[in-house]
């Protein structure tokens, strides 16, 4: 599968654990839409991913991508310790040059 760069980062990250990381791959205007909540800034981002993988201790795995270079859809099954896992979540993103402009997660 070829995966964007900034796609690569964004996974390497969620599976290190790397909520600083993670975040980088965002532009300073990203948006992120997550159960409900939105996520504006950089700060936010890395926040929200932060609790998030310390509650349920997430790992991504990429399965499927399609895209161009200012939009794409990632399947990726997601696993951790919350009911039902593990999961396929589709991850519909905007670029922003190198950067991931919006996130929503279905």
């Amino acid at each position: 599968m070829n995966l964007p760069e900034v796609i690569q980062d964004l996974v390497k990250a969620q599976n290190n654990f790397d909520s600083s990381a993670f975040a980088d791959c965002f532009s300073e205007t990203a948006i992120v839409f997550d159960e409900g909540k939105n996520y504006t800034s950089k700060t936010e981002i890395k926040n929200w991913i932060e609790k998030s993988s310390k509650e349920y201790n997430t790992a991504m795995k990429p399965l499927e991508f399609e895209g161009d270079a200012e939009k794409g859809n990632l399947k990726a099954e997601v696993s951790g310790t919350f009911p039902g896992s593990p999961v396929i979540l589709t991850y519909n993103l905007t670029f922003k040059g190198q950067y991931i402009e919006s996130l929503k997660i279905n």
